[in-house]
């Protein structure tokens, strides 16, 4: 089932995650709700709190960056297959220089913005199986995982601008949160006038 995805402006998008156990209520149904409400919306990654519920849960689907030309064929192999559910994540380490990408997300549409991350994280998470692993991600596959992790932590990506560009979107922001935007997916609006 495809679920509306929450906007700008939600307070669960600002909440840190609760970890979650393996008898968390209807956790299959969700991951799979969740991987619909992704594809439909066209987004390579989908946070629990996007969709309103303020848990330690991310799914990642990096394959449509596969296609990408900019990338060596090595990068685009792996992101083929790069397509995964975490549970209770966390970042154990970050190295590697920090880099620009221009980055979107689901909850705040229309908007794109360079953003600078590290090239090399070490993360520890489960699997939908509550199985625990431990991996290195680099490139645009540890930026992905970034910027998820950060929704599980009650961040956003516009948290990493500077003071001048969050002025410059300010009005763009209140109308996404008033539901003043064009989108193509399901969303839910938190200042939507009735």
């Amino acid at each position: 089932m495809v679920l509306p995805i929450v906007a700008y402006g939600d307070p669960v998008l600002r909440k840190v995650g609760k970890e979650i156990t393996q008898d968390y209520p209807n956790l299959e149904e969700l991951i799979v709700n969740m991987q619909e409400t992704m594809k439909n919306a066209q987004g390579v990654g989908l946070a629990a709190p996007q969709i309103g519920r303020d848990i330690r849960l991310f799914l990642i689907d990096a394959s449509p960056f596969a296609e990408s030309d900019e990338l060596e064929e090595e990068e685009k192999e792996f992101l083929k297959t790069f397509k995964k559910t975490f549970i209770n994540a966390q970042i154990i380490e970050e190295e590697g220089e920090e880099w620009a990408f221009s980055e979107g997300c689901l909850s705040i549409p229309n908007i794109n913005e360079d953003v600078y991350r590290n090239e090399t994280i070490i993360i520890e998470y489960q699997d939908e199986n509550f199985d625990k692993k431990k991996e290195t991600l680099s490139g645009l596959a540890a930026r992905i995982f970034q910027h998820e992790y950060d929704h599980i932590e009650g961040v956003l990506f516009t948290d990493k601008l500077s003071s001048l560009k969050k002025r410059l979107l300010k009005k763009k922001l209140e109308n996404i949160s008033k539901g003043k935007v064009e989108v193509d997916y399901r969303m839910r609006f938190p200042n939507l006038k009735k």
